[in-house]
């Protein structure tokens, strides 16, 4: 298990159209009430399920494009109903994975962040009362935010799924990327 610090948000921010898209298909996934917000108590037994959950989930999504998956390059949010996908793709089953093991929704954000390339990306962050976690389709491990190099946009509200808000932080010092494509 590790240890990390929690990322400081900001104020409501816009919605990505890949969650209003998703949402729309999805409702059941997305008409949930208001939570007080609540971190994950992290154990080593609620760690080894973040850690099966993320490993499972990297081995059996296979990566593919929007335009090559789904025929657009508009944002595309899903569970991965044939097996593939792109990181979208990846951090929503997850999260369903993790909310079926029983874990607090309000701990299970899905997270909008330009990545090592400064191309936009999605990851799932896991609030704990150790600190937020990320669960990344393009590492193995599961790293504290601030250390995976990656500028963070927005994520989810611990209260409201449905609502965003900013946070536009560096998740290290070394980021060098340029902002070229973020995920809306």
């Amino acid at each position: 298990m590790g240890l990390a610090t929690s990322v400081a948000v900001g104020g409501k921010t816009s919605i990505p159209y890949g969650w209003v898209d998703f949402c729309g298909r999805r409702p059941d996934q997305c008409e949930v009430r208001a939570l007080p917000a609540a971190d994950l108590k992290l154990t080593p037994r609620t760690w080894a399920t973040l850690d099966r959950v993320n490993r499972v989930v990297n081995g059996y999504i296979v990566p593919e494009s929007n335009l090559d998956h789904w025929g657009t390059t508009q944002d595309h949010w899903d569970y991965p109903v044939d097996g593939k996908g792109d990181c979208k793709i990846y951090a929503l089953f997850k999260r369903k994975l993790l909310l079926d093991a029983g874990f607090p929704r309000q701990a299970l954000l899905m997270t909008v962040v330009y990545d090592l390339n400064g191309e936009g990306h999605a990851i799932l962050t896991v609030k704990t009362d150790k600190g937020d976690f990320i669960l990344d389709n393009l590492v193995g491990t599961i790293r504290s935010w601030d250390a995976t190099g990656y500028y963070f946009l927005k994520r989810q509200s611990q209260q409201d799924p449905n609502i965003w808000v900013s946070i536009n932080q560096r998740g290290d010092a070394n980021f060098s990327g340029k902002h070229r494509k973020v995920i809306n």
